[in-house]
């Protein structure tokens, strides 16, 4: 399933069927074992309401057993990463790092553009490019010097992260020119599909957490993507 397609399903879902139901355990609960095969399905449904009080090593756990219907490559759609290469603009000598990189397949779309300097940081390595370098980290965290990177990306990350706003502080703290978000238009519900705690349904949720004075955002197909500008451009 591509991403527009997953997105649209959500869509339905949440617009047209009742909250009450919407919300109702046992109404999700047939859903939720077919999407994620059978397996952890109860775990995978209490995650939102245990997951303020989860230690560092059982939030990384719901990663590892997280396995759901859909396969794709990347949860980015075709006119985000459009818009992402727009933003990083002709200059291939940009050091670029993709935080929240998933499998890398942003990553290496870059390099196959021929972009040089590219990294990836996750706390989980499922690169598929191990040629490209990572570092093992939590986004709340991040091991780098202040404007250490040119470009930052964060794609389908921050709806996931506990403290958005410590993210999205370190985020432009190591980035020199510009930080690029993803994260789909979303409502809050308890029962979700995916293992998100953050919800962006309004253009201003996502503006507001990133609190630049310079930037775009746009939705593209149900997902916002989102550019701010640190400094001059690189």
């Amino acid at each position: 399933m591509n991403r527009e397609f997953t997105n649209f399903l959500r869509f339905i879902l949440d617009s047209f069927l009742p909250p009450i139901l919407r919300d109702n355990k046992f109404m999700m609960y047939p859903l939720f074992y077919i999407w994620f095969k059978g397996k952890n399905v109860v775990k995978l449904m209490e995650f939102k309401s245990r997951v303020a009080d989860l230690l560092d090593d059982e939030y990384v756990e719901f990663y590892k057993i997280y396995d759901s219907l859909p396969k794709r490559a990347t949860d980015l759609n075709k006119n985000s990463i459009h818009f992402i290469l727009e933003q990083l603009g002709g200059n291939k000598n940009l050091k670029i790092i993709d935080i929240g990189c998933g499998n890398g397949f942003l990553l290496s779309k870059l390099k196959n553009l021929g972009y040089r300097q590219l990294y990836g940081c996750d706390i989980i390595n499922d690169l598929t490019d191990k040629s490209i370098p990572f570092i093992m980290a939590n986004i709340e965290h991040l091991p780098f010097k202040d404007d250490e990177y040119d470009i930052v990306l964060c794609n389908h990350t921050i709806e996931h992260i506990i403290n958005k706003y410590k993210a999205a502080i370190e985020l432009k703290r190591i980035a020199k020119y510009k930080v690029i978000v993803t994260t789909p238009k979303q409502r809050y519900y308890r029962y979700t599909f995916d293992l998100h705690v953050n919800f962006f349904p309004q253009k201003i949720d996502l503006i507001s957490l990133m609190n630049m004075e310079s930037f775009t955002c746009t939705e593209f197909n149900g997902d916002w993507s989102f550019a701010g500008n640190k400094n001059s451009e690189a």
